[in-house]
């Protein structure tokens, strides 16, 4: 019989150099012998204990425990509740797979974008003997790294289709690879295994807060793909979407720009147009697609604005941030760079009303990271965070964001949310002082005439850079954010303008069947249209779509 036990407890000390197999095990015939009124139970026997879950107490810190939830098979009934198995949903089509669903498609799906929803919804078609044509704007990985390497070497232009936003494995490729997520979804487990499979860390299956590192995604990435291509997938790098083609309301085919040299962009004179035929297609594209945002909606499909967030990255040493969440920076040894995730609702000022009840949180903190450069487009600054897998640099960053509001955009166009970033990406491009973007102390970002410090406020290239309500707000939650991180309002902090690209400005409207209203065979998916927030709910919402089409969309 299969039984779960969960709250076990296990000093991270006592792991240095020791099996953990065998100290969980100890640690369940502790419990069972509680359990059953004896100091412990070894003539009971237990096996194939298997974690689920660990997490890590730091609530009495500096005394920090891992804590763990396992399953294990006794033959011997035990006053535990039986372990209840998750299990994926995928599989339960069963025969519908292999003979086409529940209504065949005589054309090949196409999948636009190859970041984790279209990776995710490619390789379920593809599992499901689809064979999905994927087509990417941007450049397989390796290609793409030594495009945003040279950019980030020379701090000249972005290459518009091969940069830190467009290219195999999308945003995620460049940052350090967080599987958290918010959304309780059964496809999540998929997710992680076909990520084990292609070489990720087992350790991610049940870690709480499980994370890859930007060098081991670029490992990962290309497995997946070539699994893809095994099953009968396509993947067309250089090749951008450019037009949705309808007959009688019905898709028929989609066109497609391609640029087989890599120096050659999506808009050069060498740049070939071609046609695929499809009768559906998801449109996994990313946050950062802007003007395939505008071709969409040229052509009719529905989108409204959405709320985002815009900010800075903020840098602190490692070991403060160690220190400050386990008591002892030494644990970081045992259990890896502290994180942390702060969040504040401004009651606003007299001087910045506009400030009121406005959020301020920190987003993807990079425990041992790295600020990087993450700009789209010329005479922008765009800035992000990324960690390799050890997460060894001794700094930690993290995005510290402010929400933004509809109404914050200057009119009602759907698209005005996108303005909004690219105004704001300018001006940290004019106030840039090193690597192409503004930088500045905390410091400087507060001083103002009245309270003691030299100079303006309104010559701080960051504070220039941001929205005077986005500034306020973030000077009213720091001292908060310092009372529970001691350190985190230092004068001595550093902050990076600008983030904006934490999510997408714009929603485009799908119904019940994931199909955009009114466009028959268009599933908009994944984080760009609105519909995910990182790399999970990105993967999950591919796999939606992917589900959707095996199944069969009904005609409307």
């Amino acid at each position: 019989m299969r039984y779960r036990l969960s709250q076990l407890k296990i000093n991270p000390r006592s792991t240095v150099g020791q099996d953990l197999e065998k100290l969980l095990e100890a640690a369940v015939h502790k419990e069972i012998g509680r359990s059953t009124r004896r100091k412990e139970r070894r003539d009971i026997k237990i096996s194939n204990l298997e974690i689920i879950r660990e997490s890590i107490d730091a609530r009495k810190k500096p005394d920090v425990r891992l804590v763990y939830t396992v399953d294990f098979d006794c033959d011997e009934h035990l006053p535990f509740d039986k372990a209840k198995r998750e299990q994926y949903a995928i599989p339960a089509l069963g025969e519908r797979w292999s003979t086409g669903g529940q209504q065949e498609i005589s054309k090949r799906p196409v999948v636009v974008g190859f970041g984790p929803c279209g990776i995710f919804a490619a390789l379920i078609l593809a599992e499901a003997g689809r064979k999905p044509i994927v087509i990417e704007r941007g450049k397989c990985v390796e290609e793409r790294i030594a495009d945003v390497e040279k950019f980030w070497k020379q701090c000249a232009a972005p290459d518009p289709e091969s940069n830190v936003q467009f290219g195999e494995g999308g945003a995620g490729t460049f940052s350090d690879g967080k599987l958290t997520t918010g959304i309780k979804d059964i496809r999540i487990r998929k997710v992680l295994e076909e990520l084990v499979e292609a070489g990720a860390d087992p350790k991610i299956l049940y870690q709480h807060r499980p994370h890859i590192g930007t060098d081991k995604l670029r490992e990962i990435v290309p497995v997946i793909r070539k699994k893809i291509e095994r099953l009968g997938g396509e993947v067309r790098f250089r090749t951008k979407l450019e037009d949705l083609e309808y007959d009688k309301g019905q898709l028929r085919r989609i066109k497609v720009v391609s640029h087989a040299e890599p120096s050659c962009s999506a808009g050069c004179a060498d740049a070939q147009a071609d046609y695929i035929e499809t009768g559906c297609v998801i449109l996994a594209i990313g946050h950062s697609a802007r003007d395939t945002f505008r071709m969409l909606h040229e052509r009719g499909l529905r989108m409204v604005q959405k709320p985002f967030s815009i900010g800075v990255r903020i840098e602190h040493p490692q070991k403060m941030i160690d220190e400050n969440q386990y008591g002892d920076p030494e644990l970081a040894v045992i259990l890896g760079p502290a994180d942390y995730k702060l969040s504040y609702r401004c009651k606003g000022s007299k001087d910045c009303a506009d400030a009121a009840g406005r959020g301020v949180y920190t987003f993807c903190m990079c425990p041992g990271g790295q600020v990087i450069n993450a700009s789209t487009e010329a005479e922008t600054s765009v800035t992000n965070g990324m960690s390799v897998s050890n997460r060894d640099s001794g700094i930690a960053n993290s995005g510290l964001l402010v929400d933004v509001r509809t109404e914050d955009f200057a009119d009602d166009h759907p698209l005005s949310g996108i303005e909004f970033q690219r105004k704001y990406e300018k001006l940290a491009w004019e106030n840039r002082t090193e690597g192409g973007m503004a930088r500045s102390t905390y410091g400087q970002f507060r001083c103002d005439a009245g309270n003691g410090l030299s100079g303006v406020s309104d010559e701080d290239p960051v504070r220039k850079s941001l929205p005077a309500f986005a500034s306020e707000a973030i000077m009213e939650a720091m001292p908060v954010f310092g009372q529970k991180i001691n350190g985190f309002d230092g004068d001595d902090t550093i902050l990076t303008a600008v983030e904006t690209r934490s999510s997408s400005p714009v929603r485009v409207l799908r119904d019940e069947t994931m199909q955009a209203i009114g466009f028959e065979g268009v599933i908009p998916a994944g984080e760009g249209p609105g519909y995910a927030g990182g790399i999970m709910s990105a993967a999950v919402d591919g796999i939606k779509a992917a589900e959707k089409i095996i199944t069969g969309l009904p005609q409307r």
